[in-house]
């Protein structure tokens, strides 16, 4: 498999998800600026949506979209207990929070990251980013991770995406246990691994 990336962005979810499933794959790090791999290969012609994340699975196929693409890595390995069993409740709650990670709280980012938004836009979008992120605080409460008493592929998402908040000047304070459920994912052994690949951290 190959796992095209931008470091940092929500293919960095992938980047975790394979190595805490312990799947075999290359990773292909793509320009920030201009969405081409080393050897010059424009992301485009890889994917046509011109964005990451990209899997090309050992058969050619290629498969996009966090929401279909790591509960896929994560039923490639089903005793990583990456996800709940298929047809369990479960996992349609780690479906839901799949969903309301990408359209809720991934996106609400996007404004805030966007160079020609005006001050507006983005007070607009700080404004309904809190409120989504304010109820997701509130439903965490005091557990542990997003479904059940396991990491999933659900927690793999949302770290990446709160961790954007930082770039954008977007205060988590107010949500001390997001803070500390950041911590405790971020102390995951791949989960290092992954941003030291992607060369977010350094190398101790």
């Amino acid at each position: 498999m190959r796992l095209y990336i931008l470091p940092g962005a929500c293919s960095l979810a992938a980047n975790i998800v394979l190595r805490e499933a312990g799947i075999p794959f290359e990773l292909v790090k793509l320009n920030h600026h201009t969405h081409k791999t080393p050897e010059g290969v424009d992301l485009k012609e890889i994917n046509s949506k011109d964005y990451v994340p990209a899997l090309v699975l050992d058969n050619g196929e290629l498969l996009t979209e966090n929401a279909a693409l790591l509960p896929y890595i994560a039923d490639l390995k089903p005793e990583a207990k990456l996800a709940p069993p298929v047809g369990t409740l479960e996992r349609y709650r780690m479906s839901e929070w799949l969903s309301y990670i990408n359209s809720e709280v991934h996106k609400g980012f996007s404004p805030l990251f966007a160079k020609g938004a005006s001050e507006d836009v983005k007070q607009y979008g700080r404004a309904a980013l809190t409120k989504r992120i304010s109820w997701l605080a509130g439903q965490l409460g005091s557990k542990q991770y997003l479904v059940g008493d396991h990491f999933t592929v659900a927690d793999a998402y949302l770290f990446v995406v709160l961790g954007w908040a930082p770039l954008v000047h977007f205060d988590l304070s107010a949500w001390p246990n997001l803070q500390t459920y950041r911590e405790r994912i971020a102390a995951r052994p791949h989960v290092v691994e992954a941003m030291t690949a992607e060369g977010l951290l350094k190398h101790k």
